[in-house]
């Protein structure tokens, strides 16, 4: 681990457009390269005159200090610009999905109350067809004629906006907990909380520099990107990758290939698919620092694929909304596969039992961690703020355990962990035994009552083989590796995952289907 990171203590007066984007301006780096697109560089002092105008126009639609402003857009500078805008008016940003449909972006409105929606002209009519919030739409985008388009209206628009004056621990954005049922709870994180990671786990843990250039599977409207293909890059006058294509394996590479980035931000899913990709031996992946992994957790036989075929350290690692990420990581040249690496100095990470005390090293408990880049709490769900956010500590419902070198393991959702014929089975256990199956790509493994209404383990599986006799070859192929009771009693092949807002397998619509 690194040595333990100096304490990191903003001032009261503190805006996080001010600490990423403003910042660098001052320290001359207002030609460095911030954003890298496929046709174009755009500079620092282009997104902060991007941001400013994105500020201006908002302040002229009746945007006020804390309100939230719905951001809807695709990778693009636009993004950016919005999203330090909306902060340096001091409002709140709220990052959804462009891809949602009507129903869902409707829910949204009402639950998060958005003064404004910033959208994208292609997605404007589903947005329009969901309602309209009180301060109307700014579109972005191929919008010639339409009144409300950005590119229109920031030709009028002064360069310059003085940053608005915030406290560290005013409301900056809102994040949406990425559980794997159930209706997504928003998440309000501060000004403080941004910094308070950028510090201890970009700059300190992982070090990144200035000469970084990092590129994303995930798009930024999820926290995990926005951290660590927005923010860390900005905090040190690093570049950023952005593309709007969706994150095939083809995409990946071609981008890789053109831009030769540093940093790798990946997810699970994304690094079966690059590894089993036809072409992947033929990939020069030879410019990358190092790629990491979050959002679910890694099987060990991926890790070892990818390494294998890419050369590339893959650093696995869990982050939570209400930390706003990653506070516990694999970090470069200490990794040990099939864990989650060791607590990020500047946090603190305990593991209890169901009543709150301390478990022994070795033993599964629940995971409690504290750190100044905890949430103010759950919007409108007073009880799950009680229950989650106590005094200093996030109480989540992940189970892990702990060895006697500080190393964390992932033992799944308390939700998702089950006992069958009395003993506790832990699903991941299951789902790494299966991937190393050829012919499994990607798999989940639930929980559920059988005829009798005993409780049994049944998996899912997307498949490069889906003959008839495949069902029977896996549940053998775990019945030869695993114990007995823990051997899925039936193997149901898919040809998609039904998935959460986030992108995360739904398990709870996988036990609908059993």
């Amino acid at each position: 681990m690194p040595a333990e990171p100096p304490v990191f203590e903003p001032p009261e007066s503190f805006n996080l457009a001010d600490y990423l984007l403003d910042a660098r301006i001052r320290e001359g780096h207002g030609d460095r390269v911030a954003l890298r697109l496929a046709e174009r560089h755009v500079r620092y002092r282009e997104v902060q005159v991007l941001a400013n105008r994105f500020a201006r126009l908002l302040q002229e639609r009746g945007v006020r200090r804390e309100e939230r402003v719905m951001v809807a857009l695709p990778d693009r500078p636009e993004f950016v610009g919005a999203l330090f805008g909306i902060l340096k008016l001091g409002a709140v940003v709220v990052m959804v999905n462009p891809q949602l449909g009507p129903e869902e972006i409707a829910a949204l409105y009402r639950y998060t109350g958005a003064r404004l929606a910033i959208v994208d002209a292609a997605e404007r009519a589903k947005f329009e067809q969901a309602g309209q919030p009180p301060g109307g739409f700014l579109t972005v985008g191929q919008a010639t004629g339409a009144e409300d388009a950005f590119e229109t209206l920031e030709q009028s628009l002064a360069q310059n906006f003085e940053t608005t004056e915030t406290h560290r621990d005013d409301p900056a954005m809102w994040l949406f907990s990425g559980g794997t049922t159930g209706r997504p709870k928003a998440v309000v994180q501060t000004h403080r909380s941004f910094a308070n990671t950028t510090e201890l786990y970009a700059k300190s843990a992982l070090g990144y520099h200035q000469d970084d250039v990092t590129i994303s599977v995930p798009k930024l409207y999820f926290g995990y990107a926005t951290g660590s293909n927005l923010f860390f890059p900005f905090s040190v006058g690093a570049s950023a990758v952005l593309f709007e294509e969706h994150p095939t394996p083809e995409v990946m590479f071609e981008q890789i290939a053109r831009h030769r980035p540093t940093i790798l931000i990946n997810v699970p899913k994304l690094v079966g698919r690059m590894v089993s990709h036809p072409t992947a031996a033929e990939q020069d992946l030879s410019s990358l620092r190092f790629a990491t992994s979050a959002g679910e957790a890694l099987p060990v036989p991926l890790y070892h694929r990818w390494k294998e075929t890419f050369g590339v350290e893959l650093l696995d690692g869990l982050g939570t909304a209400e930390m706003w990420h990653i506070f516990v990581s694999n970090l470069p040249g200490a990794v040990r596969p099939g864990t989650l690496g060791q607590v990020i100095p500047g946090f603190e990470l305990d593991v209890r039992d169901d009543a709150g005390n301390p478990v022994p090293d070795g033993e599964v408990g629940r995971m409690w961690v504290r750190g100044d880049s905890r949430a103010i709490c759950y919007w409108q769900n007073m009880p799950k703020t009680l229950e989650a956010l106590r005094g200093e500590w996030f109480v989540g419902g992940d189970l892990i355990r702990r060895d006697a070198d500080g190393y964390v393991t992932y033992c799944g959702r308390s939700d998702d962990v089950m006992k069958v014929g009395g003993k506790w089975l832990v699903p991941q256990e299951v789902e790494s035994c299966l991937l190393e199956h050829p012919a499994v790509k990607e798999c989940a493994v639930i929980g559920a009552e059988d005829a009798e209404g005993f409780t049994k383990p049944y998996a899912f599986v997307l498949a490069t083989d889906s003959t008839k006799d495949l069902e029977t070859e896996l549940k053998d192929f775990a019945l030869e590796r695993l114990q007995a009771y823990k051997h899925p009693r039936r193997v149901i092949l898919l040809d998609d995952f039904p998935r959460t807002h986030l992108g995360k397998i739904d398990r709870g619509k996988l036990k609908g289907m059993v």
